[in-house]
């Protein structure tokens, strides 16, 4: 009798553990599917909490595990925050239309030297202010810019998608899934952009060398009859241009006192918003909505429906796909998962799925899983939330991209940058402090 109620016992943990993990997948894909469509424009967190929470209530994920989720996320999300809340003020400051007015009187009409200094400028926003602000305020900027210069504006604004994922590999501010790795990976902030360094230059080199021949009938269309130099600039922030560069050394700082560099963020914020608050250019309100609270809740919700996804057999799953060490072998396995999975079920879940894997074989393997889920989403549109809300963007400008040619020039950028990043990463791990 008692093995005979053993086996029922077991076959109905079994039977648990089945509708656990095809409730939690189910929900997964739900949120998934409502963040690549969002119906009537609602946020992405109308499904991501409700999701979680009819997770726990169903017992798919106990409530103190999801507590325990959250309470990981917590300082990731408000550091998130925070930079949002610095690159709108940034943009409220005019920061991005004085590198449009650069853009438009140093490339002087050239379409291949506006290339140049578009992805310098996204490059460079993209590391310091995170991928968002490339993609919502520096995209509008170089379709205004283009149009001034009467270009055709189809590889920059190309550019700003591209670079907003695979040019946020840089620093722990450049990307959400940067944050979470960072947190997991265990380094200083100096050192992780130290490893970074050399992997972010090669995906834009390959990023900026491939653009040249693939948009070349755009490039070589000759100088547009638009004025560079024509019309009111707005001046250079230079403020605002000093606090952001004493809240990234605020960062490293912060790191290397062993004090949360989100901290440090908060503080950056913080004066821009006092300065703006006492000038009157900002309300309180719009600092809320600033710092997207729906976006926050999102990924809080998010993180709790991929843990109860994990737990319940996706972990084990690709466990055994992950391999251990930080060989070169290991390393480009590592990321080719990253990236498949990005574009299987979008980059963030990528990574909140394969850093608890990635992890135990130390940071080089986090960073890999880094390289796949940033570089990785310039293959397909649902990629990255980046690249969803780019299309948005073009769609608002009446300039709907082609799918075709969006793959094709994935296909062109992705696995070199790929290769190239891991190759010098590996590298770096294997100088001395790597």
């Amino acid at each position: 009798m008692d093995e005979a109620f053993g086996t029922g016992s077991l076959g109905g943990d079994a039977l648990n553990a089945a509708i656990g993990e095809t409730v939690s997948l189910i929900a997964l894909l739900g949120v998934l599917a409502w963040a690549v469509t969002r119906p009537r424009g609602w946020p992405e967190a109308v499904a991501a909490v409700p999701a979680a929470v009819i997770l726990i209530a169903a017992g798919a994920i106990p409530a103190g595990t999801a507590a325990t989720e959250a309470r990981q996320l917590g300082p990731v999300i408000g550091f998130l925050a925070a930079i949002l809340v610095l690159a709108h003020l940034c943009d409220d400051d005019g920061l991005f239309r004085a590198c449009g007015g650069w853009m438009a009187r140093t490339s002087a009409g050239s379409p291949r030297r506006l290339l140049t200094q578009v992805f310098a400028v996204a490059a460079v926003t993209t590391a310091v202010l995170s991928l968002d602000a490339t993609v919502v305020l520096l995209t509008p900027v170089v379709f205004a810019t283009a149009a001034r210069l009467e270009v055709r504006a189809r590889p920059h604004v190309y550019a700003c998608t591209h670079l907003a994922n695979s040019a946020s590999l840089l620093l722990p501010v450049s990307n959400l899934t940067n944050l979470l790795a960072f947190a997991a990976s265990g380094l200083a902030f100096g050192r992780f952009a130290a490893l970074m360094a050399v992997p972010w230059l090669a995906a834009v080199g390959v990023e900026y060398a491939v653009f040249g021949r693939f948009f070349a009938t755009d490039l070589n269309a000759g100088r547009g009859a638009g004025r560079g130099d024509g019309g009111k600039d707005a001046s250079l922030p230079v403020f605002t241009l000093v606090v952001v560069a004493l809240t990234l050394a605020g960062f490293a700082g912060a790191s290397a006192a062993g004090i949360n560099p989100a901290w440090a963020a908060f503080a950056g914020a913080a004066v821009l918003a006092v300065r703006a608050l006492t000038r009157r250019k900002v309300t309180p309100v719009a600092l809320v909505r600033a710092a997207d609270l729906p976006f926050l809740l999102f990924v809080l919700g998010l993180g709790v429906v991929v843990k109860a996804v994990t737990d319940n057999g996706l972990g084990r799953a690709l466990a055994p796909l992950v391999p251990g060490g930080t060989s070169l072998p290991a390393l480009l396995a590592v990321t080719a998962l990253a990236a498949v999975l990005a574009n299987v079920c979008n980059n963030l879940p990528a990574v909140l799925v394969l850093l608890p894997l990635a992890a135990p074989s130390g940071a080089g393997a986090v960073l890999a899983v880094l390289l796949g889920v940033n570089i990785g989403p310039n293959l397909t549109y649902t990629g990255s939330l980046a690249t969803l809300l780019w299309r948005r963007i073009l769609h608002h400008h009446g300039a709907s991209p082609d799918l075709g040619e969006f793959t094709r020039l994935g296909l062109l950028t992705v696995p070199a940058g790929l290769v190239l990043g891991v190759l010098a990463l590996w590298i770096g791990l294997r100088v001395p402090g790597g």
